[in-house]
């Protein structure tokens, strides 16, 4: 059985857990060692129940204590070639990371922990941020977090997946007439940012397929969206393309604590 969960999901930090009874991987490291043991434990897990860290690009979100993962677990750390270079030269993880330095394939599926695992890049103002298509024992998963648009590419993974982590960050509305300033702004909805609510809705209209599961909205932000606002706006997506109620599991990942263990 495939289980997952989200220790953190948010400009606050970022971390999720990918694995079976035998094989895990963590996929970003935005939380302390300390809490990232302590959410496995709750669980009956521990370092031992991952075997690597995928990483989605260098921001300090999804990073911050990646350097502290690779001194005290020694764990392999798997990215595009343009991320661990990144990586190399980026004051958290320069010193730490160069044993632990794994390259991806591009374009290929690279074997990892027992998993197929394959990247995409898609649009974000990182040096180069990737989502992750992942073969694990039968299910087909897919994580895109930090999306300033969904690319064709994106969207043919997640029509072949059973269960897709999308970013929901903002609500335009909420956006615009909040305090954040105009050059901020326009970072975020211009392409290169976040993926709204609407635009995380409009793509699940694009890449839904009868054998999708679960939908996970990631990334929500803290001043700028709610829960609710995310959640029946996707809703709302699934009912405008004939979604029978049920059929499939929507559901908003928290920013600042653990999620529940799915079971996918």
């Amino acid at each position: 059985m495939v289980r997952f969960m989200s220790l953190s999901s948010g400009s606050c930090g970022n971390c999720y857990y990918l694995g079976t009874e035998t094989s895990g991987i963590l996929i970003d490291a935005g939380v302390s060692l300390r809490r990232l043991k302590k959410a496995l434990a709750e669980h009956g897990l521990d370092h031992d129940s991952f075997s690597a860290v995928l990483v989605t690009h260098d921001h300090l979100d999804h990073i911050r204590h990646l350097g502290s993962y690779c001194k005290r677990l020694s764990k392999p750390v798997y990215t595009a070639e343009a991320i661990h270079k990144a990586l190399a030269r980026h004051t958290f993880t320069a010193s730490a990371i160069g044993a632990c330095r794994k390259v991806l394939a591009e374009g290929e599926w690279n074997e990892i922990a027992g998993m197929q695992v394959r990247y995409f890049t898609v649009p974000h103002d990182a040096t180069q941020t990737v989502g992750y298509a992942i073969m694990i024992d039968g299910h087909n998963f897919l994580i895109m977090t930090d999306v300033g648009r969904v690319t064709d590419e994106a969207v043919e993974f997640a029509g072949k997946s059973d269960t897709v982590v999308i970013e929901s960050n903002y609500d335009m509305d909420m956006l615009m007439g909040g305090r954040y300033t105009y050059e901020l702004k326009m970072r975020i909805v211009q392409g290169c940012g976040h993926l709204s609510n609407d635009e995380c809705a409009s793509a699940i209209k694009r890449f839904w397929h009868p054998s999708l599961r679960n939908i996970f909205l990631c990334h929500l932000s803290e001043n700028n969206n709610t829960h609710d606002l995310a959640y029946r706006c996707s809703c709302e997506a699934l009912e405008q393309i004939g979604v029978e109620k049920g059929s499939v599991a929507l559901r908003c990942l928290p920013r600042q604590y653990p999620s529940e263990m799915f079971y996918l």
